[in-house]
């Protein structure tokens, strides 16, 4: 999982309620801290695993109002603390964040889309439920949504990554995949580029873009600035989708991201998306420019 997939996650921005801005923070430098534990620097297996259990102590101890080790007690676990008892955040969610990056320190592959998504459900669902905790909204449609959402976004975050999780020894794209387009696992890692390895991307972000499609209508139940904030995560996603396809998926040989350029395609893209009409509620909002 890389840093950056959290970089997709409203994060205090002028969008976000003023009032909210304190715990989103909390949140995101909680994720952030800990993917940098199991991805940043030189340190061994081993080592990040041991990291992670005394971050999770950390959190255990401030979740049981007791006082953290001093290692991270400034930067995440003192404003934390206060979302936790000011928010009643949901301490379980911030676990399976934990377990889903001590995941990649002893995982490499998958055998399906639905084992990944397993994943996907504890490295990025969370921060979804997590933020809608905060806004107060809990019922089934719109943790669905959320799900989707973030299940697309730590999806596209892997078929952006192949140049960094190959090197990793990292394979995301689930076994059956591989299989159906006459892949190894090897050949991904090796960042071996082909009309197969390209045809498997292609299949993968149609796969993400059906699942951020899925989810899009969240944005018409969240708030005022939530909503619309909501609204460029979604069009960021799909435009990393984009710039996948309009390089003919070769993102084995390059990797994509969003740029100070593209600021005005993502805020048109919002601007265009629409709710679903109430007599076709099966039907997606428009939301690609």
């Amino acid at each position: 999982m890389s840093i950056e997939h959290y970089e997709n996650f409203p994060v205090a921005s002028w969008l976000c309620p003023p009032a909210l801005r304190p715990p989103i923070t909390a949140i995101y430098h909680f994720a952030r801290t800990a993917d940098d534990l199991a991805d940043e620097g030189n340190a061994t297996a081993a080592e990040r695993l041991a990291d992670l259990a005394a971050f999770r102590a950390d959190l255990r101890a401030v979740a049981a109002g007791q006082a953290p080790s001093p290692r991270w007690e400034r930067t995440v676990f003192r404003a934390l603390g206060v979302a936790l008892v000011e928010h009643r955040l949901p301490v379980a969610l911030l676990e399976d964040l934990l377990d889903a990056f001590e995941q990649d320190l002893v995982k490499q592959s998958y055998a399906d889309r639905a084992e990944l998504l397993d994943y996907c459900r504890r490295s990025a669902n969370p921060v979804g439920r997590l933020l809608l905790h905060l806004y107060g909204l809990n019922d089934p449609v719109a943790l669905a949504r959320s799900d989707a959402i973030c299940s697309a976004l730590q999806l596209i975050n892997f078929w952006q990554d192949f140049t960094i999780d190959g090197p990793r020894g990292r394979v995301y794209a689930p076994e059956t995949d591989l299989q159906r387009h006459g892949l190894q696992g090897q050949q991904l890692l090796a960042l071996q580029d082909s009309p197969a390895a390209r045809a498997l991307i292609a299949d993968l972000c149609g796969w993400a873009r059906a699942l951020m499609l899925e989810g899009a209508p969240l944005v018409f139940q969240l708030p005022g600035r939530a909503g619309w904030e909501l609204r460029l995560v979604v069009q960021g996603g799909l435009r990393i989708l984009q710039k996948l396809e309009a390089m003919h998926f070769a993102a084995l040989v390059q990797r994509p991201r969003l740029r100070a350029s593209d600021a005005p395609a993502l805020l048109w893209a919002a601007l265009r998306m629409r709710a679903p009409e109430p007599q076709a509620r099966s039907r997606h909002p428009e939301i690609t420019p």
